[in-house]
């Protein structure tokens, strides 16, 4: 785990292994950001020069390493770029300042120390460049074998000129600690072999968080979902070797005054059951846990930070596999809500195990509900694979996740939900299918899992299939692979409800 420091010390005098400053675009005209003073004057004011004649350009996602001069303590300077350079008065955006600590704490794979002198205006510009630079340093070793080419992840990082000793400052950079922290862990999940990563082992996973962290955390094994008549999760789960769960995870403030509900979609490997995947649809499909995964590492995070709100986790843990006890296309399950679905497609599994943890939730009446969950192709064939949508029965409460996921940095759109395709999704055997028309797939999802949502609670969907599984090269702060998509929406959403904002 990488460790966050708050440094008094000049960017010429801390020693470490790299510094990390910034550059930028003004007009035609190469600029050194705020907080490398001190670099540039150890470079006789010529830092913008020589990295023009390396070719730099300042754009976002460049990096450059120069041998430090003399009258530094660290031995190289790594200059990223941070696109066109903000007019006067105005300071660069978070998610820049994010990217570009991500792309220096990546380029800094097997340091032991990096010194941050990235310009840091403000408590907040502090909580984006930790952010950044410790979701950059993520690499996940697990399986590999470690030996002396193997290159961990950058070790330290210590941000300069971010006011150790200043309240604000302090707790924005522990903030930042608590939710890389815990973004991290969900990647881990993600990234986790489906042989090692399943229901029972997910399970086992969260009830030791709980312990760390003084959370109650409830499972209930197939004889309780049994008894229970949870038909969703056990129909979608019955067609594999390890068993379904239903965790909750809660985290509770004695100053709390709303309480906010997230569901979690955790389908540890989904073939697709009898409806099997075809090859090149099926290889990275561990990744189908990863709403479990963001809603667990949200409501850890929620404690860590304290925040004065009521948070309630509920993961939906399931292996959707074929076999001769699978569920066959054509069945006919009991949700636990008492409503009947017709399984016409034994992919569309998620809902299905959404459904029961969305009735269940709603039981007890929170504030609001959120579900996240890597649901719908139709939804990356609409948004592409760095953006995530939203659904809601409140039009104001879409918009506001939106703007909450503007602000932290994760991209997403509204959606909507037209009525028109509800008729779709009649069945002539049961209450309804768990498939309608194929246009708008992503729709007619977000409208099958209405249906389970309690009378009069406010609820929102978010389906992230596209930005929860990075297939291309590493950029900013996302890694190749489970990325984290969601989590910090859901920590920021947790936040303005505690402060009584939504």
């Amino acid at each position: 785990m990488t460790a966050l420091t708050l440094s008094t010390a000049g960017a010429a005098t801390l020693r470490a292994d790299a510094l990390v400053v910034g550059v930028a675009k003004s007009g035609k005209t190469l600029v050194v950001t705020p907080g490398a003073e001190a670099v540039d004057k150890a470079f006789d004011g010529r830092l913008a020069a020589v990295l023009e004649t390396l070719g730099a350009s300042g754009s976002e996602g460049e990096a450059i390493k120069l041998p430090a001069p003399a009258g530094l303590k660290a031995p190289v300077v790594l200059a990223v770029g941070l696109g066109a350079a903000p007019e006067d008065g105005e300071s660069f955006g978070a998610e820049t300042l994010r990217r570009a600590a991500g792309t220096a704490a990546r380029t800094l794979t097997g340091s032991k120390k990096a010194a941050f002198a990235l310009p840091i205006a403000s408590a907040e510009d502090a909580a984006a460049v930790a952010e950044g630079a410790l979701l950059g340093a993520y690499a996940y070793t697990a399986y590999q074998e470690s030996g002396k080419d193997a290159k961990k992840p950058l070790a330290e990082v210590a941000l300069l000129g971010a006011r150790p000793r200043d309240k604000a400052y302090k707790a924005a950079a522990e903030r930042a600690l608590a939710v890389a922290e815990e973004m991290n862990r969900a990647r881990d999940l993600i990234n986790m072999p489906p042989n090692d990563l399943y229901p029972e082992s997910f399970a086992a996973v969260v009830t030791a968080a709980g312990k760390e962290h003084g959370l109650k955390v409830q499972v209930l094994d197939e004889k309780a979902l049994e008894k229970g008549g949870y038909g969703g999760i056990l129909g979608v789960g019955k067609g594999a070797v390890r068993g379904p769960r239903l965790v909750r995870i809660a985290y509770t403030h004695p100053k709390a005054e709303r309480t906010l509900a997230l569901v979690g979609k955790g389908i540890t490997y989904d073939s697709g059951g009898i409806s099997l995947k075809p090859a090149g649809h099926n290889e990275t499909m561990k990744c189908d846990m990863s709403g479990a995964a963001a809603v667990f590492a949200a409501v850890v995070a929620a404690s860590r930070i304290g925040l004065a709100v009521n948070v309630t986790g509920w993961l939906a843990l399931a292996e959707n596999m074929p076999s001769g006890s699978a569920t066959r296309p054509g069945d006919v399950l009991r949700m636990y809500s008492g409503k009947t679905v017709e399984v016409l497609n034994t992919d569309a599994e998620g809902r299905l195990v959404l459904a029961d943890a969305l009735t269940r939730a709603s039981e007890e009446h929170p504030d609001a509900i959120v579900d996240v969950a890597t649901l719908t192709g139709a939804m990356v064939l609409a948004l592409g694979d760095r953006t995530f949508g939203i659904m809601a029965n409140d039009d104001d409460y879409r918009t506001a996740i939106h703007e909450i996921a503007e602000e932290v940095g994760e991209q997403s759109w509204p959606m909507p939900l037209p009525a028109d395709l509800r008729k779709s999704m009649d069945s002539p055997t049961a209450d309804m299918a768990n498939m309608g028309v194929r246009m708008g797939g992503g729709l007619v999802a977000g409208l099958f899992l209405q249906e389970f949502v309690g009378e009069g609670i406010t609820w929102a969907h978010l389906d992230i299939a596209g930005p929860a599984f990075h297939e291309g090269a590493p950029y900013g702060y996302t890694p190749k692979g489970g990325t984290g998509s969601s989590v910090r929406t859901l920590v920021k959403l947790a936040e303005l409800t505690a402060a009584g904002e939504l």
